[in-house]
């Protein structure tokens, strides 16, 4: 059946409507300045990666001949790339413009970024230091012209297209022209620090440290003028894995992640200051289509590498940090195994410190009771402690199992290198399941008590990184409950034996009940509504794709179920639309930290259903993943869970209204102003003292 534009925001628009409220970060003068510069890296960022996947699935539609309209919400799929393009454009036009406003900003903070132009005499001799004893020995400089093949460029690289004018030559005379690309170096920082002059802070980017040092790259040629703008392509980022049955898993992706390195290129992009015949030149060896998308942009890319703008040692610039706090009652000093087995404990990062599963697990590594250990690993933390608390394990005759998803995008790399150092260690691996990623965030003990075996474990929902958890924000329950924990071992069970499935009556796990588990309980809220009982469903989750979902929660809202809705990234539901979705309110809220937490709850006629999970309401969540839903048995964890939510639900700071017009407006409202991240530390402040 053939989705109707008028009931669904396409995925891929609503991805980018998303990216804009990051963007709309950059642009508040109510966030620290240095912040600002790095969520324009965060948008950087992101754009780069929705080319590398959403972008070039869109495209293989295209190329395969077909239309999409169903995958793509009653969109064409070759309209829909024309219209990405569109938005993308204005989106770059517009955080250009708010990189100009920042650099102003900084300079009334006596802060200063320089180019090639502007270098001041007592930097001179620095800057032509720095580069010939860091940059030059690592600069990779190819000359084009006298090539029979051009250049593999890598779609995590930035490039200076070199254009090179020799003496007496005409420059419409292309034949007698050079063209040299010179790749940006990775392992430099992209921010030079220069000497402080006056007490004035001054950075050079590395661009153009090496525009200026054009003279002494290209020495060699006796040319009338010189001049580098910036390109850069970004390449399909589909694993294909192919079918030899000699080949380990781990020797598949490690394959497929080398052929990514040559897959296609679905964006072109570059300096718009460029003389059109290096443009065209580029274009023509690059074989660049009409089917990729060519956007001309500003002097410098791969901007993010904002992300990682010095702090100058400027506190005032930048968001304080906070502490993390302890969880209430669950002391870190005893035994964290002895407390769970009288109750269960919910810790909610960053407000709370990550040290407790890395405490769980260094404890159940040296427990001599503990026989057993299984997690499940997406993606972890360079030099992660949970990797060497399970090594510690083993190392303690343990039996640990992982079970490691290789493909985990982005991180296949350091999740090969991972199993490779575990698998050496003596870890039982255990690498996914045919046809589906394993996305769940799970740990399983087994300890040995009184002629009986206790289990003890964490169900989270997100990753198991010490890194990602000062930023995001995620929920894990900690607990000896074991009707949660024999079905967990379940999901491991069916790791191993696949032709296996198994049956759960607490967890929500995909991909063969998650759906069929929220229907029946929305079906509830539907029957209570309907008989004058009081019925709500409250969700906040990353992203909301599936047409099923969003039509059932239309079929609540026709019932006159209330439905309030927090969704950070995309969302394809539409709300407020009379005799649809009247009763269904939605938000985004996005600030200081990434909200990550996925969690459900359902009135129930006065007593509410809460779960906690890994899943989004997306199809490859619902069907194609291994995902784990929990319960929430514990009434004090419970009350925990609907505050929360109602303190971001309250949110009228951060919080944007999704409505059909797209337009991310803020929501305003006479309430007391409430910032519902820095609401929750607070929240959980108070909590301590009571």
């Amino acid at each position: 059946m053939e989705k109707n534009r008028n009931q669904y925001i396409n995925r891929e628009i609503s991805w980018l409507r998303f990216n804009e409220r990051v963007l709309q970060e950059s642009a508040d003068i109510n966030v620290p300045l240095i912040e600002r510069l790095r969520f324009l890296g965060i948008f950087s960022n992101n754009l780069d990666e929705f080319f590398k996947v959403r972008y070039a699935t869109v495209k293989r539609i295209v190329d395969a001949g077909k239309k999409g309209k169903s995958a793509m919400g009653g969109e064409i799929a070759k309209d829909l790339l024309e219209e990405i393009t569109k938005v993308v454009i204005e989106q770059q036009s517009r955080s250009l413009k708010i990189h100009k406003n920042i650099e102003k900003e900084l300079q009334t903070q006596n802060i200063f970024i320089v180019d090639e132009t502007s270098i001041l005499d007592e930097h001179v001799d620095f800057v032509k230091e720095y580069f010939q004893d860091k940059i030059s020995p690592v600069l990779m400089t190819i000359i084009l012209n006298d090539l029979t093949e051009f250049p593999t460029l890598k779609d995590t690289a930035a490039y200076l297209a070199v254009e090179i004018i020799l003496k007496g030559d005409q420059p419409e005379d292309a034949d007698e022209m050079r063209y040299a690309l010179i790749e940006i170096p990775k392992g430099i920082e992209r921010f030079i620090e220069l000497p402080k002059v006056e007490g004035k802070s001054y950075i050079i980017i590395l661009d153009d440290l090496i525009r200026y040092s054009l003279d002494a790259i290209f020495n060699m040629f006796d040319y009338s003028s010189i001049a580098a703008h910036m390109i850069k392509i970004t390449r399909d980022a589909e694993l294909d894995m192919d079918d030899d049955l000699s080949k380990s898993f781990i020797e598949k992706i490690s394959s497929s992640v080398e052929h990514r390195k040559i897959s296609d290129p679905v964006r072109f992009v570059y300096d718009k200051e460029i003389e059109e015949d290096t443009l065209n030149f580029l274009k023509d060896k690059m074989n660049v289509v009409d089917t990729d998308s060519v956007i001309p942009g500003g002097r410098y890319h791969n901007r993010r590498d904002y992300m990682g703008f010095p702090s100058l040692g400027r506190k005032d610039l930048m968001y304080d940090k906070i502490t993390p706090l302890p969880v209430k009652d669950f002391r870190m000093d005893g035994s964290l195994l002895e407390q769970i087995a009288v109750k269960d404990y919910l810790q909610y990062t960053p407000y709370h410190t990550f040290s407790y599963i890395i405490r769980f697990l260094r404890e159940a590594a040296l427990d001599p009771k503990v026989r057993t250990i299984k997690i499940t690993v997406y993606r972890l933390a360079n030099n992660s402690q949970v990797a060497a608390s399970l090594i510690n394990a083993v190392k303690n005759g343990k039996q640990v199992t992982v079970q490691i998803e290789l493909q985990a995008r982005f991180d296949e790399q350091a999740n090969i290198m991972y199993a490779e150092q575990l698998q050496a260690e003596g870890v039982k691996l255990i690498f996914g399941v045919p046809g589906l990623k394993v996305h769940s965030k799970i740990c399983v003990i087994e300890r040995d008590e009184e002629s009986a075996t206790k289990r003890y474990g964490f169900v989270s929902t997100g990753n198991f990184s010490e890194s990602t958890a000062k930023i995001y924000t995620d929920y894990t329950l900690f607990t000896s409950d074991d009707r949660i924990l024999k079905e967990l071992n379940k999901v491991f069970d069916f790791f191993e034996t696949t032709y296996k499935i198994k049956k759960y009556k607490h967890l929500v796990v995909s991909p063969h009940y998650t759906q069929n588990v929220f229907e029946r309980l929305i079906d509830n809220e539907i029957a209570n509504a309907l008989v004058g009982k009081e019925a709500f469903i409250k969700i906040k989750m990353n992203s909301f794709t599936s047409y099923k979902m969003v039509d059932k929660l239309y079929e609540a809202s026709r019932a006159g179920v209330k439905v309030q809705l927090i969704i950070r990234g995309i969302c394809c539901l539409i709300p407020g639309v009379p005799g649809m979705s009247e009763n269904i309110e939605a938000i985004s809220v996005v600030d200081k930290f990434l909200e990550h937490t996925r969690i459900f709850i359902f009135g129930n006629d006065g007593d509410p259903k809460v779960y906690i999970s890994s899943a989004d309401w997306m199809t490859r969540n619902l069907d194609y993943r291994v995902e784990v839903g929990c319960p929430i048995y514990d009434e004090e964890l419970k009350r925990e869970l609907l505050d929360t939510f109602q303190i971001s639900w309250n949110d009228n700071v951060k919080a944007r209204v999704f409505s059909a017009k797209q337009d991310n407006a803020y929501r305003e409202n006479d309430n007391p102003k409430l910032r519902s991240q820095f609401a929750l530390y607070d929240y959980y402040v108070d909590k301590l003292k009571n």
